[in-house]
């Protein structure tokens, strides 16, 4: 064939390629409508362009030579207030073990769980990158649709961002890797490097942590619940929550009948495993022994609350987190704690066992400047600061009386909301039949309900600011019926309880305290009251960085639920409570204070809540049964008469507290 003849069928075959668009011959919308061939041309040139762009960045991927920050993990630092080091919380626990000694039922257990068609498929499953893709755009499961190999790949080389170009190197890598390293090792390097929770990376320390066991030593149970915790260890430790609980235990199942169905496991076997092999309590770490664990903890639960920083990542250490706990005043909170509970005498007295305190103080900017948790966070876990199982009592007081001072009351049925002030008069007698705008309240026995002051006492008709700093019951819980008890809890969660704060039911003593907030969150509701009435989520995280490098977090939420007025009139009645009321024992902290005791109406809570112009602190008293988790009374507690509810030992740890932490007389510190 010459030349010219090449050249001619050249230029025939461009012109047949060569899409006239729009469309010759055609008129109308039908001229730009692509004709059949056309559209197969597009497809054709779409998929060799696909094609190319893929072999291209396969060319371009190489395994990387380095491990990520995973290989480099290290402690997380807590800081006071003052920038000094309060404690270390680390190394991330790890430790690599060889496949062959990893249990074929463990590695079984993690292959049925995250990737049944690990030991065939080529790294990838294009099943999985068509969900995880698709999870990504409508923001489902982040975990859905990777191989372990792929996830592998994540752990040792990538970091866990959710985005399209990481997902494509991580595809990349993974088949790559797949290509060039057996399964054995691809699987002996993830069950190595993975997260299971409990600051434990690796399977060995995964063991340890959650059964105390060597890996070698694990049952086929305890190997189905570990392989568990690979989708989340958050959702899936046990010990965190009920919930997690529930979780952990359908996961466990659902983990041992897919062993079976990839015939790991028969079913004869499978039915045998009929009990959740619970695991061991999480173990306390090092260092935080005294008030430091309890600090820590609640640092740690705000940065996971706040921070957008992942279980996972954190685990990984590198963190500093400057909190805004002031150790001068968490050792003087501790030592009047146990300067006061030194004096019980449990040995002989049964009334003074079992007696826990918890308490807190937050300053009125929401900064929490001090916690006292329990004795001692490796003997008892549990942070009594934040408890949300004791009622708050008549300290709950404030509350009820700053609704009825910014709502208004509503006494008789078809009349506007009226007004109340500090003067309006109230039956203080004792036994007053609480009244509706429909007439007397009937409880569900069918009876009246009627008013029970504090050792009978009938106190004639009483001005209500003058009701709620002498502790009279009668006004403030006929005060919470007029205001509507749904506008009386609506106002303590303005002022800063939580709504989840143990709410109880909305009958006329819910005024009096049935409800179970914790006392940081007591602490933080006074504080609105000392702050004019402008409220700041309490906080106890300063700033966070990451190997020096500033962690974004978001400034703490800042309302003004009250006025400058009805705050101020609050303030008025808890001033006088101190100089002259219920809460006197308290005036020898010195000047300028506030503040209100309480007692549960069941009796099975005493607590203080005060304050000055800078923070207030609330110390709360009870006792409860170790083996059943109930509260019990009070009575007698500290040989305190019968007939004479409460107790006197949160004012005198908060007046030994206050006494200690304030600048002395004339100071302007």
């Amino acid at each position: 064939m010459s030349r010219e003849s090449v050249r001619g069928a050249w230029r025939a075959a461009r012109t047949r390629l060569r899409p006239c668009y729009p469309r010759p011959g055609r008129t109308g919308w039908r001229r730009w409508l692509p004709s059949l061939r056309q559209s197969l041309l597009l497809c054709a040139w779409s998929l060799l362009l696909l094609v190319g762009l893929v072999w291209w960045a396969y060319a371009t991927t190489s395994i990387p030579a380095d491990l990520n920050a995973y290989a480099t993990q290290q402690d997380n630092v807590y800081y006071w207030a003052d920038g000094s080091e309060m404690a270390r919380v680390g190394p991330v626990d790890r430790q690599a073990i060889p496949l062959d000694r990893i249990p074929v039922a463990m590695q079984s257990a993690v292959v049925a769980a995250e990737n049944a068609s690990f030991y065939s498929d080529p790294g990838v499953s294009p099943k999985g990158i068509a969900r995880a893709v698709v999870n990504m755009a409508t923001g489902g499961d982040r975990q859905g649709g990777s191989t372990i190999t792929q996830q592998y790949v994540k752990n040792v080389y990538l970091d866990q961002d959710q985005t399209i170009s990481r997902k494509v190197s991580e595809i990349l890598i993974a088949v790559k890797l797949d290509r060039s390293t057996s399964k054995d090792q691809i699987l002996d390097g993830y069950l190595n490097t993975s997260w299971f929770g409990r600051g434990a990376y690796g399977v060995q320390r995964a063991a340890k942590a959650y059964y105390g066991e060597d890996v070698s030593q694990l049952t086929t149970s305890q190997a189905a619940f570990l392989a568990g915790l690979l989708k989340g260890a958050g959702q899936f430790d046990p010990s965190v929550s009920p919930a997690n609980h529930s979780r952990a235990v359908a996961r466990w199942n659902w983990v041992l009948d897919r062993m079976v169905k990839t015939g790991k496991l028969s079913a004869a076997r499978r039915a045998t495993y009929t009990t959740f092999p619970e695991p061991i309590a999480p173990p306390k770490p090092a260092g935080l022994g005294g008030q430091t664990g309890y600090l820590v903890d609640t640092a740690r639960a705000y940065v996971s609350a706040h921070s957008g920083i992942s279980d996972r990542l954190f685990d990984r250490g590198g963190y500093q987190i400057y909190t805004t706990f002031e150790k001068p005043k968490v050792d003087a909170l501790a030592a009047a704690v146990k300067e006061q509970t030194a004096k019980l005498h449990p040995a002989t007295r049964a009334a003074d066992r079992n007696v826990r305190v918890g308490a807190a103080s937050v300053a009125t900017d929401g900064r929490i400047l001090a916690l006292y948790g329990g004795p001692d966070y490796v003997k008892q876990g549990f942070d009594d600061a934040d408890i949300s199982i004791v009622p708050a009592g008549t300290a709950y007081a404030p509350f009820v009386y700053a609704a009825a001072l910014r709502d208004g009351v509503v006494r008789q049925r078809d009349v506007p909301r009226a007004r109340v002030g500090p003067d309006s008069q109230y039956d203080g007698d004792d036994g007053a039949p609480i009244q509706t705008p429909e007439g007397p309240y009937w409880s569900r026995d069918g009876k009246v309900v009627k008013t029970a002051n504090a050792g009978g006492r009938s106190y004639g008709p009483i001005a209500l600011g003058k009701a709620v700093a002498d502790g009279v019951n009668g006004p403030v819980e006929q005060l919470g019926v007029d205001v509507g008890l749904n506008r009386v809890r609506q106002a303590s969660i303005d002022a800063g309880l939580l709504p989840d704060s143990g709410f109880a039911e909305q009958v006329p003593s819910f005024s009096l305290g049935t409800s179970t907030p914790s006392p940081i969150r007591m602490a933080a509701g006074y504080t609105t009251f000392a702050a004019g009435g402008t409220r700041t989520d309490p906080y106890s995280v300063l700033r966070i960085t990451h190997d020096g490098a500033a962690v974004p977090l978001p400034k703490p939420v800042v309302t003004h639920p009250f006025t400058a007025k009805v705050a101020g009139e609050v303030d008025d009645a808890l001033r006088d409570a101190v100089a002259t009321g219920a809460g006197h024992a308290a005036a020898q902290a010195g000047p300028g204070l506030a503040g209100l005791p309480g007692t549960a109406p069941d009796n099975t809570s005493a607590s203080f809540v005060g304050y000055d112009a800078d923070m207030a602190t609330a110390v709360t008293l009870f006792r409860i049964d170790p083996k059943t988790q109930q509260l019990e009374p009070l009575t007698g507690l500290g040989g305190r008469s019968a007939k004479k509810p409460g107790s006197d030992y949160p004012v005198k740890m908060w007046t030994r507290y206050t006494e200690a932490v304030r600048p002395p007389a004339g100071s302007t510190s």
